[in-house]
């Protein structure tokens, strides 16, 4: 019997790591104290169901105030400490001193030796430490015992199942100690995996970010210093025809430039009311001739009124909006359609960018917006990237959907000033291209 009662004790004693391992599992820091409240339920419940035999109670309430200090802290430990004290007075009995002795004794050794615990680096030089620090109290235990049975206090006829059951008790308390512990090594350690992970993430995040820099900006520089390189060589007069040459890469690597800036941090430098309506129109006059180079028919579908407003910063909004159609035209095979729609819903206006291209399955959807990501033959992403993080800046949404051999969609919410209150109309011309 007091074998089923111990192997229970076994169960309880692990329950509150396994239940801490499921709700701490992939986050960084808990909020509330579970482990602290687990550790102190599971010293009640140990109490609550131990086997008593010989005026004893036989339980492993020791490895819980061991482990509550090692692994919860000392808040922790003495919380549970005070726990088991509590319960085990309330269950009384006829020996309640010689069990505050063995749970003090069990508290008072593992904080003299909880520092000693932390130099340890070992998992099984950790476990070893544990089990000898549950064994104390039992020491403990057994020294009271045997002068109580010496002086005729505890009355035992058979001595031999004592030392039976002595010898169980302390087999299952060093199984117990040593499961807990190489439990509680595996959760720190698959912590400790996840941020050394997070931060080969980061370093490589940055060793990208670092390469694509040099690339995009040396592939002007390269141009610009080869013009200089030729016109160091040749006559003045003729060296007219590389300054045109020379401006254009150097105004392309500073655009690369800002755009990585762009990524990093957003800047709204004028936030004003704009028409919507107006800044699309002029959008669509840019990409028009675009378009056409392309062999790409692009149309609009308008159910705004001309004076609808947004606050946003209307260069930057422009930019997005350019990047975002610029990509469907050249997502769009020559003869093919992009179409731009917007729409007002309550108090969010969406405009909607088609293209009828090859699209992207589930794979490329998901990693659309991400850094280094693009669909294109050349390219890095960033300019997406850019255009997503200027939208959520002008606390806007971008949403994506496509259909491989069918084309995407890119849906650009935006918040209506609340005062507006401009009734709607719609326009459509399908077969007109914007001009």
């Amino acid at each position: 019997m007091i074998i089923e009662k111990l192997l229970l004790q076994v169960l309880i004693v692990l329950s509150p790591v396994l239940v801490y391992s499921v709700i701490s599992n992939g986050k960084k820091e808990l909020k509330f104290p579970f482990l602290m409240v687990f550790y102190a339920i599971a010293g009640v419940l140990c109490i609550v169901f131990s086997y008593q035999t010989f005026g004893l109670y036989w339980d492993l309430r020791y490895v819980i105030v061991v482990c509550a200090f090692l692994y919860g802290g000392m808040k922790t430990g003495w919380l549970v400490f005070a726990t088991v004290m509590i319960t085990r007075t309330i269950m009384g009995g006829d020996h309640l001193v010689f069990a505050y002795v063995c749970i003090a004794s069990a508290a008072i050794t593992v904080y003299f030796f909880r520092v000693k615990y932390q130099t340890v680096l070992s998992k099984w030089g950790k476990t070893l430490f544990t089990i000898v620090l549950s064994l104390v109290p039992v020491v403990v235990q057994v020294s009271i015992v045997s002068v109580l049975i010496r002086d005729d206090i505890l009355l035992i006829l058979d001595q031999s199942v004592l030392a039976r059951y002595l010898f169980y008790y302390v087999t299952v308390i060093m199984i117990a100690a040593g499961f807990i512990t190489l439990l509680h090594e595996a959760i720190n350690e698959k912590k400790r995996m996840q941020e050394e992970i997070i931060r080969a993430e980061k370093f490589n995040t940055l060793a990208g970010l670092a390469a694509s820099i040099a690339h995009e900006v040396r592939n002007p520089l390269t141009v610009v210093k080869g013009f200089l390189q030729l016109m160091k060589e040749e006559k003045k007069d003729s060296n007219q025809q590389y300054y045109s040459l020379v401006l254009s890469e150097l105004g392309r690597a500073e655009n690369i430039i800002n755009d990585y800036l762009s990524f990093a941090k957003p800047e709204l430098k004028s936030v004003e009311d704009v028409k919507l309506l107006e800044n699309i129109h002029e959008i669509l006059a840019l990409l028009h001739p675009y378009a056409i180079k392309d062999g790409v028919h692009l149309n609009e579908l308008i159910e705004i009124s001309d004076h609808l407003l947004v606050r946003v910063d209307r260069n930057q909004l422009k930019q997005a909006l350019v990047n975002f159609v610029k990509n469907a035209i050249e997502a769009t095979p020559n003869g093919g359609n992009v179409t731009l729609v917007v729409q007002k819903s309550s108090d969010l206006v969406t405009i909607h960018i088609s293209d009828t291209g090859k699209g992207m399955n589930k794979e490329e959807l998901s990693r659309i917006g991400t850094l280094f990501y693009t669909t294109k033959d050349k390219g890095t992403g960033l300019g997406t990237m850019v255009s997503i993080r200027i939208i959520e800046a002008m606390r806007g949404t971008v949403s994506y959907q496509s259909k491989e051999f069918v084309g995407t969609t890119v849906s650009i919410s935006l918040p209506i000033r609340r005062d507006e209150t401009s009734s709607i109309h719609t326009f459509k011309d399908k077969n007109k291209q914007v001009i």
